[in-house]
């Protein structure tokens, strides 16, 4: 078992319509700010957080907007990974995502993992 890390992965399960969706982007950006490489894997309805226009749906005082908790995730060097047959099973292309939203299959997370990030699902 590793002794320490400097990398995170939050998979995101929930999206627009869960308050989960709100709690997993404040620990990430918490993670940021605690000075970790913070990856997020989008699933699922998690994916329609960083579709065009969905972020702006859900708000949960007294947490910030989902828009801005995203926004300034990827501002600070966060990065976002959507599911490949996620996307592609709501109709969506790259055009319809966040710009800097990469879509890319588990394996990127995987090596995340295998070079000794912690995880979080949400």
């Amino acid at each position: 078992m590793s002794t320490g890390t400097d990398k995170l992965v939050v998979v995101i399960t929930k999206g627009i319509e869960s308050e989960l969706s709100s709690v997993a982007l404040t620990i990430a950006n918490g993670g940021l700010s605690s000075g970790l490489n913070v990856s997020l894997f989008l699933t699922s309805t998690g994916i329609d957080l960083v579709r065009r226009g969905g972020q702006t749906v859900t708000h949960v005082p007294p947490l910030e907007p989902l828009a801005e908790m995203i926004e300034n995730f990827l501002d600070r060097g966060g990065v976002i990974w959507a599911c490949p047959p996620c996307v592609k099973s709501r109709g969506y292309d790259a055009g319809d995502l966040l710009d800097g939203v990469t879509i890319t299959g588990a394996a990127a997370m995987h090596e995340e993992i295998k070079a000794g990030a912690a995880t979080l699902s949400f």
